[in-house]
């Protein structure tokens, strides 16, 4: 579709915000770090809820499709416009609008970038416990519409337990009000967590009270290197079954502790087959006896090596193979394929076993690694497009994966949500009647369909 000069004078009208109609500008707004593409008509660089607002009212009395962006890093498509329309971009809306120390909590606008709201709460000794890969970039509108988490989730949770409230805009341009500025409140339906994990399908996001918690007096960092990738699975459910909380357990397997070694200058103990890098946190005179506990319950015959670090600067030498990992991943295959399916922790070992046996059925090198407290793992295909035989098993490579994570009491994505790249697989996940209750819940919110078509819920 393209817009006419009286829709273009309609956008205008809509309040405080400057429109991109250039073909290069939309450009730079129709694709995400998944590498898919769509081309909006129009960008809309909005400063506030109530411009939002009218430009949804617009929206959905001309049928013009909404997408709302952050700052374009998921990797599942969800702000990619595929019916063209409005892109709307938050990236003007960074203020950060009531900070509490006293009470533990930050309000911002949801242009504003983790790592800004993790400078800020530092300051005064706090933080915000999400933290995924990209919180120098990612927005907080963005990490709250897929639910982010990170290695900090293990121990702190992820975005919906670290939020108290937010404004939204949903898609007939209504503005609510959800949540409060307190821990306990159970006034009304939550429709703060229901927001949250929504991809921009339900309401826009625009304003959010974050709930900041207070910075350990000292963390350590572990890592533990094992003799077989199986031993170093039985020991992150070993581990995550005794009282001690790890503020970080991330695994890698024997494929990406190769890779490291080869292409990251990681030095390891010989035998390495499998990593665990594991940080604990909490008064100081504890982790000492923390750490040991750790080791009681990973150690067994496979471990070979377990290094611990009490300052930062030998922590960061403990963390170089986890850091090298995704460089290493970028350049060998850039169009590798990354989901992030989730297991319970118990079931781990089991799902680590299988996915070895499916890189082999399909003749895929799968590089597995991620949050392993959670039972999150990083599943990577490293399929070669240009290889038709590699190209021909990647569907059924998905295929097996998602089946095997289902029967073993999984979810398909722990964190980098559903957009495009999942929506086909999540009636495997969920029953057709919560399906039906969510397509009605989406029509209670966005009665014309406008807000970031195509994503999240697949078609009934």
């Amino acid at each position: 579709m393209s817009l006419t000069r009286g829709q273009l004078d309609g956008l205008r009208a809509c309040g405080n915000a400057e429109i991109l109609t250039d073909p290069a500008q939309r450009l730079a707004y129709g694709y995400d770090n998944s590498k898919q593409q769509a081309q909006p008509d129009a960008v809309v660089l909005a400063e506030d809820s109530a411009t939002i607002a009218a430009l949804a009212r617009w929206c959905s009395a001309q049928r013009v499709p909404l997408v709302v962006r952050g700052a374009g890093t998921n990797t599942v498509g969800a702000t990619v416009p595929t019916r063209g329309g409005i892109v709307l971009s938050l990236e003007r809306m960074h203020r950060i609008i009531e900070f509490s120390p006293e009470n533990q909590y930050l309000r911002c606008q949801a242009g504003t970038r983790n790592g800004d709201v993790q400078a800020r709460a530092q300051d005064a000794g706090l933080f915000w416990p999400p933290d995924p890969t990209s919180s120098g970039f990612s927005t907080v509108g963005g990490n709250l519409g897929c639910n982010a988490g990170g290695p900090r989730a293990v121990k702190y949770g992820t975005c919906r337990d670290n939020i108290l409230g937010l404004t939204a805009v949903t898609g007939d341009g209504r503005i609510i009000e959800a949540g409060c500025r307190t821990t306990k409140g159970v006034v009304g339906y939550d429709l703060t967590r229901l927001l949250v994990g929504s991809e921009g399908t339900l309401a826009i996001i625009t304003e959010a009270t974050l709930l900041l918690r207070a910075q350990a007096e000292a963390r350590w960092s572990i890592r533990a290197a094992y003799a077989s990738v199986e031993a170093a699975a039985a020991a992150v459910s070993a581990m995550m079954a005794q009282p001690v909380r790890p503020c970080a357990l991330e695994f890698m397997d024997a494929t990406a502790v190769k890779l490291v070694r080869e292409h990251g200058g990681v030095e390891l103990p010989g035998d390495t087959q499998a990593l665990l890098l594991i940080d604990i946190d909490g008064a100081a005179e504890r982790l000492a006896d923390d750490a040991a506990t750790l080791r009681h319950f990973a150690a067994h015959n496979a471990l070979l090596d377990w290094s611990v670090a009490s300052d930062p600067s030998a922590a960061a030498g403990l963390w170089q193979a986890r850091k090298a990992l995704s460089p290493c991943l970028r350049s060998l295959a850039p169009q590798k394929i990354n989901e992030d399916v989730v297991v319970p922790v118990s079931r781990l070992p089991e799902l680590i076993e299988r996915l070895q046996q499916i890189s082999a059925q399909f003749a895929l090198p799968i590089v597995n690694f991620g949050h392993a407290g959670n039972g999150n793992v990083h599943v990577n295909i490293l399929a070669d497009f240009a290889i038709a035989a590699q190209r021909a098993a990647v569907e059924p490579c998905l295929e097996a994966v998602f089946s095997c994570v289902l029967e073993l009491g999984g979810t398909l994505s722990g964190e980098h949500g559903v957009g495009l790249a999942k929506r086909a697989f999540v009636a495997r996940e969920v029953t057709p009647s919560s399906l039906a209750l969510m397509h009605q819940i989406k029509q209670v919110f966005d009665p014309v369909g406008i807000l970031n078509p195509d994503k999240t819920l697949p078609a009934i």
